[in-house]
């Protein structure tokens, strides 16, 4: 059979099968919606909205190409994933969406090569969740007096978690009360997260020297597929 006839029969097939042979073959921040105008990405994927566990990578644009520079299993929240809009503070769900990175912070020294601001977790370093408080999802030192510890983590108290912690901007900028605080990606612990992304240790080490402000560093969190599906933020 003449080569071009195979080629024919090979791309009906694939047409036939619902695949796009161009669009599947582009890296995965090729796909996406949006990835925050930067050229630097973390993409953190889950199989479906109900898995705890799934993927991070980290991408660098260069010369117009994403190129992944790094990988490592990931955790979720207890109960899944949701859309970070209509997520509810207490759920234990990682909300999905495109975030800026607003700062790091960890128990530990930072890495070698650290470049984001890397506050220094201290007894006295706290995030206030209380919803009542002026303080609500903000990094706090010492805990404000409108702010209830027992509505707030301190953060000293999370080791390994916030050994080195990457802030996700998820109800940041302008936080809505009841939606969530105290969103991040840090170390893995024991299981599932009450709704932040980890990854190992070694792995946020490496994501700690790699992440650089001047590139615009983003976060996105999302599924494979369907409505919360990575590619459409």
């Amino acid at each position: 059979m003449r080569q071009g006839v195979v080629l024919a029969l090979v791309s009906a097939s694939v047409c036939a099968l619902g695949l796009s042979p161009g669009r599947d073959a582009e890296p995965l921040p090729a796909r996406m919606a949006d990835t925050g105008g930067g050229t630097q990405l973390i993409i953190a994927s889950a199989p479906g909205a109900g898995s705890t566990s799934g993927t991070v990578t980290w991408w660098d644009l260069r010369d117009g190409k994403w190129t992944e520079t790094g990988s490592a299993p990931a955790r979720f929240g207890a109960n899944g994933l949701v859309e970070g809009g209509a997520r509810v503070q207490g759920t234990n769900t990682t909300p999905t969406g495109l975030y800026g990175i607003p700062f790091g912070f960890g128990i530990r020294a930072a890495p070698a090569g650290t470049r984001v601001e890397y506050r220094p977790v201290t007894t006295a370093s706290w995030w206030c969740q209380d919803n009542d408080s002026t303080s609500y999802n903000r990094w706090t030192e010492p805990l404000p007096a409108d702010c209830r510890a027992a509505q707030s983590e301190k953060l000293s108290s999370y080791d390994p978690q916030y050994g080195y912690a990457l802030v996700i901007g998820f109800n940041y900028d302008r936080p809505v009360r009841g939606r969530g605080a105290g969103i991040f990606l840090h170390v893995n612990g024991e299981g599932a997260t009450a709704g932040c992304v980890s990854v190992p240790e070694d792995a946020m080490r490496k994501i700690m020297s790699w992440a650089d402000p001047a590139r615009g560093p983003h976060v996105a969190i999302g599924t494979a597929d369907g409505a919360t599906a990575v590619t459409r933020y």
